[in-house]
C-alpha cells in the first residue's frame, strides 16, 4: 500500500468562524489572518494505492461553481486535483473509489463536473464507486437551515443518479475493517455522521482528520469551528479521539492546514497538545 497527498488548492475563510469563541489574540498565533480577518486553508485529499484499487478520500471544492461563488472563498494557488493526480502519474479515470468524509462543498465539490453539453452534471470519476453513509446522505439531502449553504445539490444528487453510490455501514461510532486496512470513526459534532478514516500504514495508524481537526491550530479542546452544528459534542468527540491518538501515537493527516500536512499529539499537564509536525513522506 502507498499513500499520496493530493493538494487540490487553497481557499480563505474567516478566522473567527474557523475558531468559534476563541479570541483572535489566541488563534492568530497559529493561523495568521490577512487584513480582512481571512485565513488561508488547504483542501488536501489523500490517495490510497492498494493493489488494483485506487481510493481518493475527499475531492476538494471543484471548479464548476459560479464566479460569484468562488469570489466568496478566494481560491488561490497553483495546485488542482487534476494537476496533483497527474504529478503522481494518475488521472481521474484511474480512480476506483471516492470516499467522501462528508458532503460539504469543500470536501465533495470536485466529485462532480459539467456534462458535455454544459447543461447538466455527471461524476468526475466515471470508473469509481462513491462511498457515503445513509444517515449523512439523508442529513445532506434534507438540510437544516444552518448547513443548507454547504450542501449543494449539484455536488450530491448526480452521484446518486449515476448509480455509482454505495453505503458504508454505520456500527455505533466506529466501523472496523470497513475497507482493507481501514477502520472508520463516526463523528456527529461538525455534521451528522462525518466519517473519519483510520488507515493502517507502515506499522502506524494514519487518521484522515477531515473537519474533526481541521488544522494543528485546532488541537486545544475549546478551538472548535463556528460551522459545527453541535460544538459541545465536537469537544467531547475531539477529546476522546485525541486522547486515543496521544496514547497510540497516531499520525493525524490534516485536510485544511495550509502549512502542516501531518502531526502527532501528546498528553501534557494542559491536556493533549501538539507533539510534532511532519509530512506523509516522513513515514
Amino acid at each position: 500500500m502507498n499513500l499520496h497527498s493530493v493538494n487540490t488548492g487553497y481557499f480563505k475563510l474567516d478566522g473567527g468562524a474557523m475558531f468559534g469563541v476563541v479570541p483572535k489574540s489566541l488563534w492568530s498565533r497559529t493561523n495568521a489572518p490577512d487584513v480582512n480577518n481571512m485565513c488561508t486553508w488547504a483542501m488536501r485529499s489523500l490517495l490510497i494505492e492498494d493493489g488494483d484499487k485506487l481510493m481518493l478520500i475527499d475531492t476538494g471544492i471543484g471548479n464548476k461553481q459560479s464566479e460569484k461563488f468562488f469570489k466568496h472563498y478566494f481560491l488561490h494557488g497553483e495546485d488542482s486535483l487534476d494537476r496533483s493526480l497527474n504529478n503522481l502519474g494518475f488521472q481521474r479515470d484511474d480512480i476506483t473509489d471516492v470516499f467522501l468524509t462528508h458532503l460539504h462543498f469543500d470536501h465533495c465539490g470536485g466529485s462532480i463536473e459539467y456534462n458535455d453539453s454544459k447543461q447538466g452534471f455527471r461524476p468526475a470519476f466515471k470508473n469509481a464507486t462513491f462511498w457515503s453513509n445513509e444517515e449523512h446522505w439523508k442529513w445532506a439531502t434534507e438540510p437544516n437551515p444552518r448547513e443548507k449553504a454547504s450542501f449543494l445539490k449539484e455536488n450530491i444528487i448526480p452521484i446518486e443518479e449515476s448509480g455509482q453510490l454505495k453505503w458504508v455501514e454505520v456500527q455505533g461510532n466506529r466501523t472496523k475493517d470497513a475497507f482493507p486496512n481501514m477502520d472508520i470513526f463516526f463523528a456527529d459534532g461538525h455534521t451528522d455522521k462525518q466519517m473519519i478514516p483510520m488507515i493502517n500504514y507502515k506499522g502506524k495508524t494514519l487518521v484522515f482528520m477531515a473537519d474533526l481537526l481541521p488544522s494543528a491550530g485546532h488541537i486545544p479542546l475549546p478551538y472548535v469551528m463556528g460551522y459545527d452544528t453541535r460544538p459541545l459534542l465536537t469537544m467531547a468527540e475531539k477529546k476522546s479521539f485525541l486522547d486515543e491518538a496521544a496514547h497510540n501515537d497516531y499520525v493525524l493527516f490534516l485536510e485544511h492546514d495550509a502549512v502542516n500536512e501531518c502531526c502527532t499529539v501528546q498528553n501534557t499537564e494542559k491536556g493533549v497538545r501538539l507533539k510534532e509536525t511532519l509530512s506523509l513522506a516522513d513515514l
